[in-house]
C-alpha cells in the first residue's frame, strides 16, 4: 500500500465527521446571527417605546450575544448607554429641566448603539435616521406618561408622602339637600348657635321586673 492509498483511506474515513462538524458550525453561526438580528430588530422596532418589556429584554441580551472581538464597539456603546440609564435625575430641584436634557442624551446614546449594532450585522444606518425615523403615536406617549405618573403617585401615597382627599357625592338632588341641612345643623351645634335637646325616659325604671328579667340579672 502506497502513501497515496493511505491518505485516500484516511480522507474517506474522516470526511463524514468533517462534514458533520462543518454543518454543526454553520448551524451555530446561523442561530447566533438569528438571535443577534432579533435583538437588533427588536430594539429598532421599540426605540420609540423604551419602557416596553420587549425593548428591555433585548437590551439585556446584548452582553450575551455580541461577544466577538469585532463587536467590542457595540459592547462599549451598550455600557455607556447602560450607565446613563442609571443616572436619571432624582433631585426634585429642577428635576424637570434635567429630565429633558437626560432624555435628549438617552436618544443620542441609543441611536449610536443601534448604529454600531447594525454596522456589525451588515446594515448601514445614519444615527439621525435612527432617531428621527421612529414612529411613535402621540397617544402611546400619552399613555406611557400617564402610567408613569400614576405609578409615581401610587408609590408616594403608599409611602405616606402624598395625601388623598375623599369627598361624598349624593345620589340625587333630594339627598344633596338633606346632606346640606345635616351639615348646617352640625355646624350650628359646634359653633354654639343651636342646642341639643336630650330627653331621659323613666318608663324602664317604673316597669316592674318580670320573672324572665330576674333570671337574667347577674348575681341571682
Amino acid at each position: 500500500m502506497t502513501i497515496n492509498d493511505g491518505l485516500m483511506i484516511a480522507v474517506v474515513l474522516v470526511a463524514p465527521f468533517l462534514a458533520v462538524f462543518a454543518q454543526k458550525q454553520i448551524e451555530l453561526w446561523r442561530e447566533k446571527r438569528t438571535t443577534k438580528l432579533w435583538v437588533f430588530k427588536t430594539l429598532m422596532a421599540t426605540r420609540g417605546r423604551t419602557l416596553s418589556v420587549e425593548h428591555v429584554q433585548a437590551l439585556n441580551m446584548i452582553d450575551l450575544e455580541f461577544t466577538k472581538s469585532s463587536e467590542k464597539a457595540v459592547i462599549s456603546a451598550w455600557k455607556e448607554y447602560h450607565d446613563h440609564l442609571y443616572s436619571y435625575p432624582r433631585e426634585k430641584d429642577k428635576q424637570k429641566e434635567r429630565a429633558i436634557i437626560w432624555s435628549q442624551r438617552t436618544g443620542e446614546l441609543l441611536a449610536n448603539l443601534l448604529g454600531l449594532m447594525g454596522e456589525s450585522l451588515g446594515y448601514e444606518f445614519d444615527p439621525v435616521q435612527i432617531r428621527r425615523g421612529a414612529y411613535s403615536p402621540e397617544g402611546h406617549e400619552t399613555v406611557e406618561f400617564e402610567l408613569q405618573l400614576l405609578r409615581k403617585m401610587m408609590l408616594e401615597w403608599l409611602g405616606g408622602d402624598r395625601k388623598v382627599s375623599v369627598s361624598l357625592v349624593p345620589e340625587d338632588e333630594k339627598a344633596e339637600k338633606r346632606g346640606e341641612r345635616f351639615l348646617d345643623g352640625v355646624l350650628k351645634i359646634i359653633e354654639g348657635h343651636k342646642r341639643i335637646r336630650v330627653e331621659v325616659g323613666s318608663e324602664h325604671l317604673d316597669k316592674p321586673a318580670t320573672e324572665a328579667d330576674s333570671e337574667k340579672t347577674p348575681g341571682r
